[in-house]
């Protein structure tokens, strides 16, 4: 197995900060804006951009988790069951402007999801994604970031890892994998 490293800590920190400052400069003080994290991996990166964005503002921003496995298109398709994340939101999404916060962006695939589980909780007025990588050339839908952290040219055998630091990883760092 082959990796080739797209992003260290340094580098992460700094596209986290890059990326708070385009979500400031484009809903201001987050007034009607609800950040949601797409379980169970975009979660993490929303954590990390919430924890900057109440330092750089000063106030709290409201956020939720969003759980999109009873809405993905092959749920019934694989050969063990997908277990459920919780979802957690606490407010409703009718106009409101929502930005989608997942780790990865590969197929589209979750994001389609995320549309369809998200309208359970309102019709948001304006719907926006945040991704941390996006993976190039790999697309089976027509969805685009609106903010996008690094982006990667992949081929279809490849996987892009994100390790988030905790008990068993030392640095935030994010991979490109390959055999």
């Amino acid at each position: 197995m082959e990796k080739k490293l797209i992003l260290n800590p340094l580098q992460i920190d700094i596209t986290l900060s890059r990326l708070c400052h385009e979500l400031i400069e484009n809903h201001q003080d987050f007034t009607d804006t609800i950040l949601l994290g797409l379980q169970p991996r975009g979660i993490f990166l929303l954590d990390k951009l919430i924890e900057k964005l109440q330092n750089i503002l000063q106030k709290n921003t409201t956020f939720g988790y969003l759980d999109t496995t009873f809405h993905r298109d092959d749920f019934r398709r694989r050969d063990t069951p997908l277990l459920p994340n919780s979802t957690k939101i606490n407010t409703s999404l009718e106009n409101k402007k929502v930005v989608l916060i997942d780790d990865v962006l590969y197929t589209g695939r979750s994001v389609r999801a995320a549309l369809d589980a998200m309208l359970s909780f309102g019709r948001p007025l304006k719907v926006e994604m945040l991704t941390l990588v996006n993976r190039l050339y790999a697309r089976d839908l027509p969805i685009q970031p609106n903010y996008v952290g690094v982006e990667v040219n992949t081929l279809q055998h490849q996987k892009v890892i994100v390790e988030w630091k905790n008990d068993n990883i030392n640095e935030n760092q994010v991979w490109l994998i390959w055999d």
